[in-house]
This record gives structure tokens, sequence and C-alpha cells, in this order.
């Protein structure tokens, strides 16, 4: 019997495809809190600088909040001034040995600029399917023309491949509008 086209790895790799979008989408910001938000801050603490979740625990109570507890009572000030330093324009409330961040709206501007962006890497995906969709039907043309694929199979396997990638395309579609959507929900 003749050698087939690989199916299976061109579905793999369209679907890495769509992996990698997903990967790239969770790192856009929508204004929700986020322990990881936090998580490049460091901390002078014990003369020495570590990350912030070396000396305290964090945690996200509320959608819009950020709660930091520090395990020594003698370093909340300094947990303070990282968060307050650290460039990421959050501004910490005391109680006690917790911390209580705010996480702000985000501004109409910049969601339009996080939407642009998730489109970009929307964009991406899609090319990267139909480079794959590419690289299946040129391995279909070429076994057909090595006489490996009879017409009418060569037909067959360029509407399979034809069908994958439609299938990818709208479930990248649907990825984007739903980020897009979270992105602009005010």
């Amino acid at each position: 019997m003749a050698e087939e086209p690989d199916i299976d790895d061109l579905q793999r790799r369209m679907n890495g495809a769509l992996d990698a979008l997903q990967l790239e989408f969770a790192g856009l910001r929508t204004g929700r809190a986020s322990a990881s938000l936090v998580d490049p801050i460091m901390v002078i603490a014990y003369d020495a600088e570590m990350p912030l979740n070396q000396v305290s625990t964090i945690s996200v109570p509320e959608p819009r909040m950020i709660s930091i507890q520090v395990w020594d009572k003698s370093q909340v000030r300094a947990v303070e001034k990282a968060v307050q330093n650290s460039g990421l324009g959050l501004n910490p409330i005391i109680d006690g040995q917790n911390l209580r961040i705010p996480i702000p709206e985000l501004n109409e501007e910049r969601r339009l600029e996080l939407a642009k962006i998730a489109g970009k890497y929307s964009e991406q995906a899609k090319v990267s399917v139909r480079n794959v969709r590419r690289d299946g039907m040129d391995k279909v043309k070429k076994m057909e023309r090595a006489g490996d694929l009879s017409e009418d199979d060569a037909k067959l396997w360029s509407d399979e491949i034809q069908s994958m990638t439609d299938t990818t395309i709208k479930k990248i579609v649907a990825t984007h509008e739903g980020k897009e959507s979270e992105i602009l929900q005010v």
C-alpha cells in the first residue's frame, strides 16, 4: 500500500499553534488580580534581596484584590516599599501583618491596546496553521506527482487537511473573541 500523508503530525502542529496562542493570552493582564502579577517583586529583607514569595504568602481573595501576608512583622514596611517601587502602579494598604493591594480598573486606552495585541497574537497563530496546511498540501501534491497517490486519494487528503485547517482556525477565532470580550469588559 502507498504511503499516506501524516495527518496526525499535521493535527499536532496545528494544535500546537492553538496552545501557543492560549499561552500568549494567559500573559495578557485584564485588570483582574493575579498572584503572578507580584511574582517578580524583590524585597530587601535580612540584608539580602529576596523574592516576595519567600517572605510572605500571596493570595487573591477577590477578583480585584491581592493579599500579601508577611511572615515576619518587622518586614511589613520593606514589603510595602518593594511593592510601591515595583513600577506596577500598585498602592498597598497595611492591615497588621497583611498588605491588601487593590488592582485598579484598566482604562479604555489600555483595553484597546491589549485588544490589538490579542489580535496580533491571533493572527500569528492563524499564519502558523496555514503554514502547516501548506506543508501538508505540498506533501500530498508531491506524492501525487510521484505516483504514490491517485488523483482521487490526493483530493480526499487535501479535503481532510483543509477541514482540519478550517476547524483549527475557527477555534483560534473563538479563543480570540473570548479573550477580546474579557479585555474589553467594563
